[in-house]
């Protein structure tokens, strides 16, 4: 028996062996008070064209994001990420952010709050040289 192979530096590596089955699993987040106050966590994986997050125009492949969630907070705020269901999509969910509540869509039940979303590392977000010295030695 061999492990899988180690995913590229910086970058996630999960296996979904059984494609029928529930899709569970573990994921590490730094510990901050944001990750600490969530009280019923799930953690979803979405590239970064389909949350909206712009990256570097260097990089021209989808990249895949934690998304951190709190079902537990399944009510309406002003200017957070919502996690919803559409009554016209069952079983299918999207995120947005909303002024006020008559810009929310009327038939969207609301399954979380987007607490916490982290990007992978990427090469072209490594600091590029000043062409200062000191500047320089310390990267």
């Amino acid at each position: 028996i061999t492990s899988e192979p180690a995913a590229q530096f910086g970058q996630w590596a999960y296996d979904f062996s059984d494609p029928d089955g529930p899709q569970l699993g573990t994921v590490a987040v730094p510990g901050m008070s944001s990750v600490y106050e969530t009280e019923d966590p799930v953690v979803l994986i979405g590239e970064h064209t389909h949350l909206g997050v712009q990256l570097p125009d260097e990089i021209k492949d989808p990249v895949d994001l934690i998304v951190l969630v709190d079902r537990a907070r399944n009510y309406f705020a002003e200017r957070k990420f919502l996690v919803m269901e559409l009554e016209e999509n069952p079983g299918m969910i999207s995120i947005g952010a909303f002024s006020s509540f008559e810009e929310f869509p009327s038939t969207a039940k609301i399954m979380g709050h987007v607490t916490l979303v982290q990007i992978p590392w990427l090469p072209s977000m490594q600091k590029k040289k000043s062409g200062f010295m000191e500047e320089d030695q310390l990267f």
